[in-house]
């Protein structure tokens, strides 16, 4: 299988889904509160596990 053309694919698929993620972040209703408060439950745990990892990689280079 060639490399552009799976890159193709690839390109085309995540296009797609911004699409359809557009189209229920300006739907009607509760859709677009419920789109923000998805982002926030997937953003905040991944940036405090970020920080936890930075914290240990820190501390490994940390002499005391």
């Amino acid at each position: 299988m060639d490399v552009t053309y799976v890159s193709n694919i690839f390109v085309d698929d995540v296009v797609e889904m911004i699409q359809y993620f557009t189209d229920v972040a300006t739907g009607e209703g509760l859709a677009p509160l419920l789109v923000v408060v998805g982002a926030v439950l997937v953003t905040v745990p991944l940036v405090a596990l970020g920080v936890l990892t930075l914290g240990a990689v820190g501390s490994l280079f940390r002499s005391d």
